[in-house]
């Protein structure tokens, strides 16, 4: 792939090597080549290249690195509306669950479903996210439940992975979602998961990560830490859906096993976030889902004081936050959870790839990947309004462009031969 020279008039490197929280460059160039940053920094140091590389002019337009949604349950099917009605009337999450909603609901959808009609859904569904900024998306299994359908799920990201491209995803194993219909041996289930599923899944490469719902109601510590041990033997990651709803005691497990992240959060004690900022784990806030189900705000201020890294997505699921946007969710981070707009910025870029422990993206920066957007404002906290569509006016992927954001002719190009 022949070199691209971006002129901007802000570029928001999201990199701590350079001055201030987000590593602004004013006005300032980056040449892209082969899928990588080869070059980011102000005019005047950029490097000389032939007088045929494509120059694109974006004025005052701002660019940033791609957006990260770090939390989501994208791979689903059928609708759950009807509980989005009921939950506004005033039923309650477990409520609607105790009555065959929520995820047995969305389960019963899955497991009708073939892997390519799975597959079909959620690459529409990329697709769109794409179309919002978002070049990294992780998507869960969880709705199958049972092994088969859960192993299809995973089968279904993979094929819209392989098939769409754009933008990249990360698979995750949520195996420990909800109990199956009919099985009541609680203990059974969870050494299956742990003995067969997660040992298979690992061997046929289709989840980066193994996740577990550990909250009153869901699962336990001790079946969760079957689980996770199970993962980290096979070499997966481990993440957690952790104080919900209650304070169960997930923040210590997530500490003590060195998750990769510990998501939800809105019930976690002052203990609980000392041992997650000492263990190095991520707290992955989801702000969409507290404000459906009328939650208050986890305790931000109690985050920062002990130093926890901030990632902010859209636990995008079709019961407790049917959205696709992580836009939105930035939006809400910053006005319903007191994020500033710098905060929700590193939130859904560095912090998410950390999250994911994804070391080639999230900043930009001469050797890492080329995932960037370029966001038709003039500055960066316009990104966290909430604006209800898209304002990504170009988003690339490992530098190509397969889904662009406005139509091309809006994009100037010259071939001067300056800098």
């Amino acid at each position: 792939m022949s070199a691209r020279v971006f002129e901007a008039a802000r570029i928001v490197t999201c990199d701590p090597q350079r001055p201030g929280a987000l590593g602004v460059v004013s006005p300032g160039v980056i040449v892209v080549d082969a899928g990588r940053v080869a070059f980011v920094g102000p005019p005047e140091q950029a490097p000389l290249l032939p007088p045929t590389t494509p120059r694109v002019v974006l004025g005052d337009r701002v660019v940033t690195p791609g957006l990260i949604d770090a939390h989501t349950h994208a791979c689903w099917v059928g609708s759950r509306h009807d509980e989005y009605a009921r939950r506004l009337a005033g039923a309650d999450y477990r409520a609607i669950a105790s009555a065959g909603g929520g995820i047995q609901a969305t389960y019963r959808a899955v497991a009708s479903s073939t892997e390519q009609e799975l597959a079909d859904v959620l690459s529409d569904r990329l697709r769109r996210m794409a179309r919002l900024g978002v070049t990294t998306v992780e998507v869960k299994s969880g709705y199958g439940l049972e092994a088969n359908h859960e192993r299809k799920q995973l089968l279904a990201i993979a094929r819209a992975a392989r098939e769409h491209g754009v933008p990249s995803v990360v698979p995750t194993l949520l195996a420990l979602h909800a109990l199956p219909p009919g099985v009541s041996d609680r203990a059974a289930y969870v050494a299956g998961v742990a003995d067969r599923l997660v040992p298979e899944v690992a061997h046929d490469r289709l989840a980066s990560f193994v996740d577990a719902y550990v909250d009153a109601d869901a699962f336990r510590v001790t079946e969760a830490r079957v689980v996770a041990e199970a993962a980290l033997k096979a070499g997966l990651g481990v993440r957690l859906h952790v104080g919900q709803f209650a304070d169960v005691g997930g923040a210590s497990l997530a500490a003590s096993l060195a998750a990769s992240s510990a998501d939800h959060l809105e019930h976690v004690s002052p203990a609980g976030l000392d041992e997650l900022a000492r263990a190095g784990v991520t707290a992955v806030l989801l702000p969409v889902a507290s404000f459906t189900l009328a939650q208050a705000a986890p305790e931000v201020d109690a985050m920062r004081r002990a130093g926890v890294r901030l990632v902010v997505a859209s636990d995008a699921n079709p019961g407790t936050a049917p959205t696709e946007s992580l836009p939105l969710a930035l939006a809400l981070a910053a006005r319903c959870y007191g994020l500033t707009p710098d905060e929700a910025l590193l939130a859904a870029t560095r912090n998410a790839a950390a999250a994911l422990r994804l070391d080639d993206r999230g900043i930009l920066r001469a050797g890492l990947r080329a995932d960037l957007v370029v966001w038709d404002f003039p500055h960066e906290h316009a990104i966290v309004a909430p604006w209800g569509t898209s304002k990504a006016f170009e988003v690339l992927v490992a530098g190509s462009a397969p889904t662009p954001a406005s139509a091309p002719e809006k994009i100037t190009e010259r071939q001067d031969g300056g800098r």
